[in-house]
This record gives structure tokens, C-alpha cells and sequence, in this order.
């Protein structure tokens, strides 16, 4: 890699202290540019070049925050980047506002009601009973560990991403199913989901797992099927009277605007809540 990309990245890491995860992400990212010092001829033969490599809309835009900050940090200004800055800036593409995919109601109460046989299939209700009920991320319930769970508050702590930590709650149902696992199968310092040679859990294979056990209950999962399970969590806590500002915190995002594309209503909601306002509804 360029001496210049490795400088950015070092400045990134011991200066801002970012994860091992996003210093990966600019390792990639920075690989998508001819050289250290592109032109702005460059950066549009380079979005042309990801396009024709099959990359949609959202993997693009990926590619072009990590570019555009480090064309601001080789600018050398200090301030925030925007409308006064000279440097070469791509834009990034406009997306497709797209409805997040979701479990229905009967495909949730399969999953639920689904009886487990032995530690493995234990550990998988497990975690789709986690992520039903806190909304986190498949990373983090990954990273868990058993003592990351306070049993007599029904509170989680979460490790998220960029170093955030935060606390959500749980049920007195998701209680018991821990409980019940923890005191078979988990020792006190462990990881919650952890693999047979007490590594984590890979996302892979949890996929694979519950891609397989949708098939299983009789039904084709939806897309983005372990992001799914967030998006359903979302939608249904504001369905039960959910604040939106409430669900940011729970889902630890950093703006509302995130929150809102998680919290897309069903159609049948809309049609529900005009058929109460209408003006010719008698």
C-alpha cells in the first residue's frame, strides 16, 4: 500500500483510536484508488471502475466516505469538511429508498415457538430469540459474553460499533431461555454464542444455521436475513407504541435519521391508521 494510505490509516489509529474492523474497511476501500494524490478524473474513472465490477449503490457509497476522508485529511485542513474545502471530492450516489425486509408475525412465532434439541440447536433459538428482543446487531450479540448480561435488572451490554457501549433491556421470557442455557451449557466468563472450540461464533455460520431452520419451519427467509431480524424488531417496537427517540437509543444509533430507515412501517399499518383519520371514514 501506498506510503501516504498507510500514514492516513496509522493517524486513524492511534490518533482517533479507531477499531480494528474500520481499519480494515479503509484498507479495502483506499485499494479502489490509482494513487495516492488522484485527480478528479481519477476518482470518476474510479467510480466507473466499481460499477463495472458489479457493486450496487450502497457498497459504492462505502467505498466513497472512506475516499473522500482521506482526500480531506491529505488536504492537510483541520476543520470539518464542506463547502470551503479545495481538495478533489466525489460525490456519492443516490440510493434507492428500498422497504427493509422483515419477518412477518407467523414467521416470528415459528422461530419462537421452534423446540430445540440439544446444546446447538440451543445456542441458535438462543440468539434469534436475542435479536427479536434487544434489536442489536449480529456483531454484537456475537461478542457477548455471560457476564455481559445482568440477570436481575433485565439489562444487556452491548459492545457497538466504534467503541460505544451501551446498555438495553430485555424480557423476563428472553430471562428464562438464558437461564435455562447458561445454567446447561455456559460458564461464567464465556462467550454467550461461543463455538465448539470455545471461539466466537462465526456470522457465516449463523446465517447458514438460520437460513436453514427458516426452511425447516416451512418458509423462505427474508433478505438480509440476520439484519432482518433488527429491521422486525424496529418496526414492531414502534407498532406497540415504541418512541422513536426511545428506539434510537435501544438500536444506538447516533442520529434519528438512521433510526427512521429502521422504523419504515408496514403498508398495512398505514392503511390501518388512515382508515382512523380519514375525513369520509364514518
Amino acid at each position: 500500500m501506498e506510503p501516504r494510505f498507510e500514514q492516513f490509516i496509522r493517524e486513524r489509529q492511534y490518533l482517533t483510536n479507531v477499531t480494528p474492523t474500520t481499519i480494515e474497511w479503509y484498507r479495502r476501500c483506499l485499494k479502489w484508488l490509482p494513487s495516492e494524490c488522484p485527480t478528479q478524473a481519477d476518482l470518476r474513472a474510479t467510480v466507473l471502475r466499481m460499477r463495472d465490477k458489479g457493486l450496487k449503490d450502497t457498497g459504492v457509497n462505502t467505498v466513497l466516505r472512506c475516499v473522500n476522508a482521506y482526500l480531506h485529511w491529505s488536504s492537510g485542513s483541520e476543520r470539518k469538511c464542506g463547502a470551503g474545502c479545495t481538495h478533489p471530492r466525489i460525490q456519492q450516489l443516490r440510493e434507492p429508498h428500498l422497504v427493509l425486509p422483515t419477518f412477518t408475525d407467523v414467521q416470528v412465532k415459528r422461530l419462537i415457538a421452534w423446540k430445540p434439541k440439544g446444546e446447538y440447536q440451543r445456542r441458535l433459538h438462543l440468539v434469534i430469540l436475542l435479536l427479536l428482543d434487544t434489536g442489536c446487531r449480529i456483531s454484537e450479540a456475537l461478542s457477548l459474553r455471560v457476564s455481559d448480561a445482568n440477570f436481575e435488572d433485565l439489562l444487556v451490554t452491548l459492545d457497538g460499533k466504534g467503541r460505544k457501549q451501551r446498555v438495553v433491556p430485555f424480557s423476563f421470557e428472553l430471562r428464562k431461555a438464558l437461564f435455562r442455557y447458561l445454567g446447561e451449557f455456559r460458564k461464567p466468563d464465556a462467550l454467550l454464542f461461543a463455538s465448539r472450540t470455545e471461539t466466537s461464533w462465526s456470522r457465516r455460520n449463523v446465517l447458514r444455521d438460520v437460513k436453514l431452520l427458516c426452511k425447516r419451519l416451512g418458509f423462505t427467509p427474508p433478505g438480509r436475513t440476520l439484519h432482518a431480524f433488527r429491521h422486525t424488531f424496529a418496526v414492531n417496537y414502534l407498532r406497540r407504541g415504541g418512541s422513536v427517540f426511545h428506539l434510537q437509543k435501544v438500536l444506538g444509533h447516533s442520529t434519528l435519521e438512521m433510526t427512521r430507515r429502521y422504523a419504515n412501517l408496514m403498508t398495512e399499518d398505514l392503511q390501518a391508521v388512515h382508515e382512523r383519520v380519514s375525513l369520509l371514514s364514518k
